[in-house]
């Protein structure tokens, strides 16, 4: 007899705990790793938001559970968010809610939405929570195929028609995770469309929204017009601010979506610590000049982790945003090949394009999240090694 259930025993194998595992056998022999696998920002999280949560959280009153749907100083701060950045006006009462980070939000709300057996369309290449979580809630994922001939934008006509016609959700994220390729106002216009029609939820993942480069700046689906009443969007401070431990986030839009993933939340938590909520509403209110310094920081990186890939012939196209290369692996190689003999013959981890979905094959993910002195010595080891090997 077996006391876990079926749903968590299918669930596929995580490439990203599978990876973790084999540099913790490395660093056991004293290998020195440079882990460019997991998305996880190196900058620290600027002091004037630690600095609010320190004030916060010596006051008791803010030791108590929050509302469900989160304080109304941070709900007022997404909506100041939004009126400043994309000119949209929303209601903090009714068309936002704090959520556990976006990822917590994202698979709440495929319990909240979908009912056993209903289909998602999942972007593939995407984030592989994506799935995972359409699967955990008794969904069916469905490919919406994207391809870098295409600039990585959605492939409406080569979704299957069957699946378009049983889906009720599609899933949308940019500056995207991997491919970091941006979208702009026309790829969300199309989006609505295609959702209306086909009377699908729009789910947009803007984790990485405020990582943009070269005064390029990240639209929100939310500035379509009607776009309220047919999506929901997903923001988070973890990339943006250096938040990712603080896990907060926010998801805003059609108000009945809203309405049921906080009552869903409401019975499995009471939102986030207030304090943490306070110092993000203090993050969204500022005047982004720490979020400039950090892109600034992860331009640099970027621009030269691409010259030095480029050297070793090499391709990846120059990103716009987010904290991620996705490049090609040499011929001969499989993506998830090619990671192996990254890790094993240079000690430098990345993620295989395969783990992001079929599509992500033949790619790689490179997160810029280490100095530029340590892209330098993965660039400098990768340099070592003979890519003219052939792997299967």
């Amino acid at each position: 007899m077996s006391f876990i259930s079926d749903s968590v025993t299918n669930l596929p194998p995580y490439l990203f705990s599978e990876f973790q595992q084999k540099k913790k056998t490395l660093q056991a022999d004293d290998v020195d790793v440079i882990d460019l696998g997991i998305g996880a920002p190196d900058l620290p999280t600027p002091d004037f938001i630690i600095d609010r949560l320190h004030e916060e959280s010596r006051d008791p009153a803010n030791h108590r559970y929050s509302t469900y749907s989160g304080c109304q100083e941070f709900r007022e701060a997404v909506a100041h968010f939004y009126q400043t950045q994309y000119d949209v006006e929303l209601d903090p009462d009714s068309e936002i809610l704090a959520v556990i980070g976006s990822k917590e939000g994202i698979a709440n709300l495929m319990h909240a939405t979908l009912n056993p057996g209903e289909t998602v369309l999942i972007p593939d290449p995407g984030y592989p929570v994506y799935r995972t979580a359409v699967h955990l809630a008794g969904g069916r994922s469905a490919s919406l195929p994207l391809d870098n001939m295409n600039g990585y934008v959605p492939l409406y006509d080569q979704v299957d028609h069957e699946a378009i016609e049983q889906a009720k959700l599609m899933l949308l994220n940019y500056p995207s995770n991997p491919t970091a390729a941006s979208a702009d106002y026309d790829t969300f216009l199309k989006a609505v469309a295609f959702s209306w029609e086909n009377q699908l939820l729009l789910v947009h993942d803007a984790a990485y929204d405020l990582i943009t480069f070269h005064d390029s700046k990240a639209p929100s689906v939310m500035q379509v017009p009607g776009a309220k009443e047919q999506a929901v969007e997903f923001g988070s401070l973890s990339k943006s601010f250096n938040m990712t431990g603080w896990r907060i986030g926010y998801a805003v839009g059609n108000k009945e979506v809203i309405q049921a993933l906080a009552t869903f939340k409401s019975n499995i938590d009471t939102s986030q610590f207030i304090p943490i909520q306070k110092a993000a509403a203090t993050a969204l209110t500022s005047d982004f000049s720490a979020v400039a310094a950090h892109n600034h920081v992860y331009q640099e990186r970027m621009e030269r982790l691409h010259e030095g890939l480029q050297k070793l012939g090499i391709k990846a196209a120059k990103p716009h945003g987010t904290i991620f290369l996705w490049a090609k692996v040499p011929d001969g190689f499989t993506s998830i090949a090619f990671a192996d003999k990254l890790l094993q013959d240079a000690g430098v981890i990345v993620t295989p394009g395969n783990a992001f979905g079929q599509r992500g094959e033949g790619y790689f993910r490179v997160a810029l999240t280490v100095s530029v002195e340590r892209l330098d010595e993965a660039v400098s080891r990768m340099a070592q090694l003979d890519f003219k090997e052939v792997t299967n």
